[in-house]
């Protein structure tokens, strides 16, 4: 059973900064792709950012240069660093990954930036 827990949303000002993180367990982390998803108000949910077995990364262009996703074999954790926020980036943010042919995601976090 694999589940994905992620934390750290918030409000935050426009330009601020918040970390949101997602703890793996139930599935070898090391060898997954792991992905960070948002879903704007009234709007499909958007692939933001990937981040490979051998730690290469992959940004939408909405968010390069901003936002930075690691991770941390050793505490089966994935990250996103969010800086320069904008009002835009207002959306539950999601973890994740595919296990054995299946498709997970944790429960989402909110991330709420104020203008």
């Amino acid at each position: 059973q694999v589940q994905l827990v992620e934390s750290g949303g918030g409000l935050v000002q426009a330009g601020g900064s918040l970390r949101l993180s997602c703890a793996a367990s139930g599935t070898i982390f090391s060898i997954n792709a792991m992905r960070w998803y948002r879903q704007p108000p009234g709007k499909q949910r958007e692939l933001v950012a990937t981040v490979t077995p051998g730690a290469l990364t992959n940004y939408a262009d909405s968010v390069k240069g901003r936002f930075t996703i690691s991770r941390d074999n050793g505490k089966n954790t994935v990250y996103l660093q969010m800086n320069a926020l904008k009002p835009e980036d207002t959306a539950v943010y999601y973890c994740n990954t595919v296990w054995r042919g299946n498709t997970y995601w944790g429960q989402g976090t909110q991330v709420t930036v104020s203008s």
